[in-house]
C-alpha cells in the first residue's frame, strides 16, 4: 500500500548547526492506566493516585532509556491520566503549569507556583537521570467569568505538553491548538503557539496529535522557526488505509526534512498503537503491535542537525510529473470513498503499464512492472484533490496505489492489513500544488518499508523495489 499524501505548505530553508553532531532519543509507546470512571468527579488526591501509578510506569522507562545513554525521552499525550473527561472531572488532574521564563526547577522548589506534584516528580525524576523528559498533563489558569471566552467555571483547560531538561527545569509549555473531537473538556488558546527550545543536541519544537495535519504550529516550526527536531506526543487512533501512526508520522519527517520523536498511547481496542523514531531519510526503529496490551521502548542516535548533512535536498515534488505527457487512465475508472473522501480510481489489470488519473487539477502518474498478481486481490490507482472534513477540515491531494478487500469494487475504502500481490517495480508521482508532499508507504501487515524505496533529487519520482 504506497500513498504520497500532500497537505497545503510552503518552503523549508536550511539551517545553521552546532554542539553536538548526534545524540540518542528515545519514546516511550505507554499502555496508560485509565480511571474507573471519568464521568464521576474525583478529589485531588484521588487523581493524584491514578497519575502516579501512570508515572511509575514512565519512570521505569525513562530510567531505562537514561540507562541506555539517552538524552531525550518522549512520553504519549494523555499518557498520565487518560481521556474522555468532561469539564468537571477534568479539574481534579490540572496543575498550574508557568510559562518557562520564570526559570523554576520545581524539584526544587515545589510550591512557587502553587500545588504541582505532577510536575514536581516529573522535574525530579528528569534532573535524577540526567535526561530530558517530554510529558503530556492538563494546565489550567483563572478568568474572570464576566470576560469574553471565559468558561462558566472560571478556568482555561489546556491539554499541555511540558518538557524538563536533565536538571529538572521547565524549559518548554506548549498549549494545543487542534484539538480532536472528544476533547470538548479542553480550551483552544487564542493562537497557535510556536514553542521551541535549544539544546547542546539542536534546536527542539513541539506539538501534540491532532496538530501535525495542519500548518501552525507543525510546519511553521520548521519553516519558520528552522527546528531541528520535533517533540511530538500523541494519542494516535489508526485509520486505513493513509491515516495509520507509523505511515504518516514517517512520512511527515520525510517531508519535513527534520526527525520526528512520536509517542503513541498503547491501548488495542482504541486502535491506538504506533510510535517512532523518525528522520528525512529512513523511518528509523518504530513499533506497532495490536497482539499485546503492554508499553514499549525505543531508542536510536540520530543527527543533530538532519537538513546539514550531505545527502539532505528539497526535492521538486512536481518537476517529473510536470514533465512527461499524460498517459491513459485505464478502462476501468470509477469513484469511491477512502475515509469519507471521494477518490477517482483505476483498476490495474495487467502485469505492467503506465497510467494517469486526474481528479480536479491533480494528476497521478504511476508505472509499474512484474506484477505477480494474486488471483482474489485487486489494485487500484487513486487520486484526491479535495477538502478532507471528516474530524476536521483541511485540504489534501493524494495519489495512492493501494488493494482492495475484496474484489468487488465497491467495497473500496474498508480496511487491508495484509497483501500478496507482488511487483518488481513502480514509481508513483502527482503534479502537487505544494513542495510539501508526505511519501507514505505501508506494507503488508503493517509495517514501513525503510530502504525499499527512494527520492530521485532530479526528477522526483519516488521508486520502489521489491
Amino acid at each position: 500500500m504506497i500513498s504520497f499524501c500532500f497537505l497545503l505548505f510552503i518552503s523549508l530553508s536550511a539551517i545553521q548547526s552546532h554542539g553536538l553532531d548526534k545524540f540518542t532519543a528515545a519514546v516511550y509507546e505507554h499502555a496508560v492506566i485509565l480511571p474507573e470512571n471519568s464521568i464521576t468527579p474525583v478529589t485531588a488526591d484521588e487523581a493524584l493516585v491514578l497519575m502516579n501509578r501512570n508515572i511509575d510506569i514512565l519512570e521505569k522507562a525513562i530510567k531505562s532509556a537514561a540507562s541506555q545513554g539517552a538524552h531525550i525521552i518522549v512520553t504519549p499525550e494523555d499518557g498520565i491520566y487518560g481521556w474522555i473527561f468532561t469539564r468537571e472531572t477534568m479539574y481534579p488532574f490540572l496543575e498550574n503549569i508557568p510559562h518557562p521564563e520564570v526559570n523554576w526547577i520545581p524539584c526544587s522548589d515545589p510550591e512557587r507556583f502553587g500545588r504541582a506534584p505532577v510536575q514536581t516528580r516529573l522535574s525530579c525524576i528528569a534532573k535524577l537521570n540526567s535526561i530530558y523528559v517530554v510529558a503530556n498533563i492538563g494546565d489550567k489558569k483563572p478568568c474572570n467569568i464576566s470576560t469574553v471566552g471565559c468558561p462558566e467555571d472560571g478556568h482555561f483547560y489546556y491539554n499541555t505538553a511540558v518538557v524538563f531538561d536533565s536538571d529538572g527545569r521547565l524549559v518548554a509549555r506548549y498549549h494545543k491548538y487542534n484539538l480532536f473531537s472528544f476533547e470538548g473538556q479542553f480550551n483552544v488558546p487564542p493562537e497557535p503557539e510556536m514553542v521551541t527550545f535549544e539544546t547542546p543536541f539542536g534546536k527542539f519544537g513541539i506539538f501534540i496529535c491532532f496538530d501535525i495535519l495542519f500548518y501552525k504550529p507543525a510546519a511553521a516550526l520548521v519553516v519558520d522557526h528552522q527546528v531541528d527536531t520535533i517533540l511530538y506526543p500523541t494519542g494516535w487512533l489508526n485509520i486505513l488505509p493513509h491515516f495509520t501512526a507509523i505511515e504518516i508520522h514517517s512520512a511527515w519527517a520525510m517531508g519535513m526534512g527534520i526527525n520526528l520523536l512520536a509517542a503513541n498511547l498503547h491501548n488495542t481496542s482504541m486502535r491506538m498503537t504506533g510510535s517512532g523514531i523518525y528522520t528525512p531519510e529512513t523511518p528509523g526503529p518504530y513499533y506497532y503491535n495490536m497482539d499485546t496490551e503492554h508499553g514499549h521502548l525505543i531508542l536510536s542516535e540520530l543527527s543533530a542537525h538532519p537538513r546539514n548533512s550531505s545527502t539532505f535536498f528539497t526535492p521538486n515534488w512536481s518537476l517529473y510529473a510536470n514533465s512527461i505527457g499524460q498517459y491513459s487512465p485505464g478502462h476501468n475508472v470509477f469513484r469511491g470513498h477512502l475515509f469519507s473522501d471521494e477518490f477517482t480510481f483505476t483498476e490495474l489489470t495487467e502485469p505492467q503499464g503506465n497510467y494517469t488519473l486526474c481528479q480536479k487539477n491533480l494528476c497521478c502518474h504511476l508505472t509499474y512492472t512484474g506484477m505477480e498478481k494474486i488471483i482474489d486481490e485487486v489494485y487500484v490507482l487513486g487520486v484526491f484533490d479535495g477538502l478532507h472534513t471528516e474530524e476536521a477540515k483541511c485540504y489534501m491531494q493524494i495519489c495512492t496505489l493501494l488493494k482492495y478487500q475484496i474484489t468487488d469494487l465497491e467495497t473500496c475504502g474498508l480496511p487491508v492489513e495484509t497483501a500478496s500481490t507482488k511487483f518488481n517495480y513502480f514509481s508513483l508521482s502527482g503534479n502537487f500544488s505544494s513542495s510539501f508532499v508526505f511519501p507514505e508507504v505501508l506494507l503488508s501487515k503493517i509495517n514501513l518499508a525503510a530502504g525499499m524505496f527512494q527520492v530521485n533529487i532530479y526528477i522526483c519520482i519516488a521508486k520502489f523495489f521489491f
